[in-house]
């Protein structure tokens, strides 16, 4: 096998995608002749060091000497005291690089990371003053040490700049933007991913769906040839790959700014169908929620899914459909299926509104009713 290295974008630079080889040698490469670093902090995912021989395999490859820190496993969500943590060993090694290994808290983790040991950052309101919010500090340094992300699910957040990370008094969650930076390589290889339970593996598909699902519904901000993309992407995660990939992303109001104690692909699976019932109610995107319902129909997969409920499409709108296939995969529906009970709603509903992707619904969300109104749907 040879190795394939190439931009994720035809628009950027970085991030560089790896695959092709199995990912301690790859890793092992880039660490040295890409970035030309000698002291790595890696991030590991806590079922992966446990349950697998995966971290063994990756420091053998860098070489034992060359990791200077690691971190076996984070909580969901990517608590700020959990980074506060590894930002002092990380600092304290004087790491040059952070390498993560496994899912998206991981990487969300490192970028916030990697922000903070750029602005110095020392406590919990040092961090607060690089997170969107009126702390804000006034000039934030980019960061300059680099992240490589090996990921093992398909909530793709290595592709992404931003980050966001709870705060862990209030449980709110804090978007970091610019000029955070995400991981400069995504290292790929599909013999790590099979290490993946299939529960995450199908939930981080649903969040995949999510952001194909959202962007098709949009009534601000895409254009034909995004539109394209998603509507392509969407089709691949459905029959391009079976029930092993089905579908990946619309509630960015659900799985970026609400804490509790499930992963971010489990509040897509509960949130999508459930906001695309809100927003159709409220009649602001029917006519775009109806071409994304025909893509879905045209899927062989969908509509066995359909006979097998004895559903018929005459009568489904967009958020049945999407709620028949993710009970298909056996995802949570409800707040309760993930443990969330009626008491935690309020201040779900409160949080919510803090973060910037509520204002962007097509319903624009500004007002806890409204949110409750979703969260009634799937309690």
């Amino acid at each position: 096998m040879s190795e394939t290295v190439r931009p994720a974008f035809a628009d950027r630079e970085r991030p560089l995608l790896s695959y092709g080889i199995p990912f301690p040698a790859a890793a092992a490469e880039h660490v040295t002749k890409t970035f030309g670093a000698s002291r790595v902090y890696v991030i590991c995912s806590g079922s992966l060091s446990r349950n697998t021989d995966a971290l063994g395999r990756l420091t053998a490859a860098l070489g034992p000497e060359k990791v200077v820190g690691r971190r076996l496993g984070m909580q969901s969500h990517t608590l700020w005291s959990e980074v506060l943590q590894i930002v002092e060993e990380a600092r304290k090694a004087k790491a040059d690089l952070l390498l993560t290994l496994g899912a998206g808290s991981l990487t969300d983790a490192a970028k916030i990371v990697a922000l903070a040991l750029g602005n110095h950052v020392q406590n919990a309101s040092d961090l607060a003053t690089l997170a969107e919010g009126p702390s804000k500090r006034p000039q934030i340094q980019p960061p300059t040490i680099p992240i490589i992300s090996i990921p093992t699910s398909l909530s793709a957040g290595e592709y992404s700049n931003f980050a966001g990370g709870t705060e862990d008094r209030s449980h709110r969650k804090y978007s970091f933007q610019a000029p955070s930076r995400g991981p400069q390589l995504v290292i790929l290889d599909p013999e790590l991913a099979e290490t993946t339970p299939d529960s995450v593996w199908l939930s981080t598909g649903i969040r995949a769906v999510d952001h194909c699902v959202e962007t098709l519904c949009a009534t601000k901000g895409t254009s034909p040839e995004s539109d394209k993309l998603a509507g392509h992407a969407l089709m691949l995660s459905g029959g391009g790959g079976g029930h092993g990939c089905v579908f990946q992303r619309i509630g960015a109001i659900g799985s970026k700014s609400w804490y509790w104690p499930s992963g971010h692909g489990e509040t897509s699976c509960i949130l999508l169908p459930a906001v695309c019932k809100y927003n159709a109610r409220h009649n602001a995107n029917c006519e775009r929620q109806a071409r994304v319902r025909d893509v879905l129909l045209s899927d062989p997969v969908v509509t066995e899914i359909l006979q097998l409920h004895s559903s018929s499409s005459d009568t489904l709108d967009l958020g049945d459909i999407l709620d028949l296939v993710i009970r298909e995969l056996g995802m949570p529906r409800s707040l309760t299926d993930v443990g969330v009970g009626r008491d935690k709603v309020d201040g779900l509903a409160e949080n919510s509104l803090h973060d910037r992707w509520c204002r962007t619904n097509p319903v624009p969300l500004t007002d806890k009713s409204q949110v409750l109104e979703i969260l009634d749907m799937v309690l």
